[in-house]
């Protein structure tokens, strides 16, 4: 296995800020949502339908990737679209969203985030570096495992604590379920728990949103994949959060690979952490792991 300085040894974050300016380049030639609902005829992955977008987001990023290792770089990509990309090694994997929250893309609802995650091994625990930005408020967010997280170059230093009403309840939390239908289930669960839910359409972009505590908690409700959450738990969990993908034991156990598996909750301390994993398994049909 890659030691750390093996795996962080090449300029991952001027990759990643070079694919956000090619990635620009590619919302201004097709600013409108009558551009973007264009597909290509070809399903990603992911099982979803690609939209031109989506594919040029994505090679955006991949000329970086291509960049990187004709600089020596040698890692195995997982992409959204693409799927496994070999890039010469399997010990370090490169998980990337470049659209996540394409649906909002596509509609010109501005939030929506480039999501790239490093790691020196195949679950979410083994991920080294993340990176988020989200195109909308253009926050750039980093993170390095045992080093801290950045949000627009300033380490997030003590982020504030939870903040309960009088009843207990989280005063907010972020949610994401693409289905409404996964919502009804949990409905009294979360009434229980928080006050307010805010639904941003971006993964990757709602759980950072933990980091600063600009909200209390964070969960989706069905299986998520690991493009979209691998760089953010990270961040998360570099800015003193916690994070679980409940469908496993070791909490941080969810592999990095193209397939959904288990949902995400995040929280600032064990008890809301605990809670919001009730909200998640209080549906009568629990989700598979």
């Amino acid at each position: 296995m890659p030691s750390p300085s093996d795996a962080l040894g090449h300029d991952w974050l001027g990759a990643c800020r070079s694919a956000v300016e090619g990635m620009r380049g590619v919302f201004a030639e097709h600013p409108t949502s009558r551009e973007r609902v264009i597909e290509t005829g070809e399903t990603g992955e992911g099982g979803d339908q690609t939209l031109v977008i989506d594919q040029q987001a994505e090679d955006a990023v991949f000329a970086q990737l291509d960049a990187l290792h004709a600089a020596g770089a040698r890692f195995t990509a997982v992409s959204e679209e693409r799927g496994v990309v070999d890039y010469g090694a399997d010990g370090v994997l490169v998980v990337i969203d470049p659209l996540d929250g394409s649906l909002n893309a596509k509609r010109g609802i501005r939030s929506y985030s480039l999501s790239v995650a490093v790691a020196d091994g195949p679950t979410m625990a083994d991920v080294l570096f993340g990176y988020v930005y989200d195109f909308g408020t253009r926050e750039e967010w980093v993170a390095r495992r045992g080093e801290g997280a950045w949000l627009d170059g300033e380490r997030i230093e003590s982020s504030p604590d939870e903040r309960r009403l009088p009843d207990g309840r989280l005063e907010m939390i972020a949610i994401e379920s693409s289905d409404p239908r996964w919502i009804a289930p949990n409905v009294a669960a979360l009434g229980e728990t928080a006050y307010r839910l805010r639904a941003i359409g971006s993964i990757a972009i709602s759980l950072c949103q933990l980091a600063p505590t600009r909200v209390d908690g964070m969960l989706t409700l069905w299986r998520t994949r690991a493009v979209d959450v691998a760089a953010a738990q990270l961040i998360v969990r570099e800015a003193g959060a916690l994070v679980a993908f409940p469908a496993f034991d070791d909490p941080l156990g969810a592999p990095l690979d193209i397939e959904p598996h288990s949902p995400v909750v995040a929280a600032r301390t064990p008890e809301s952490l605990a809670r919001l994993v009730a909200v998640v398994w209080s549906a009568d049909e629990t989700p598979e792991g």
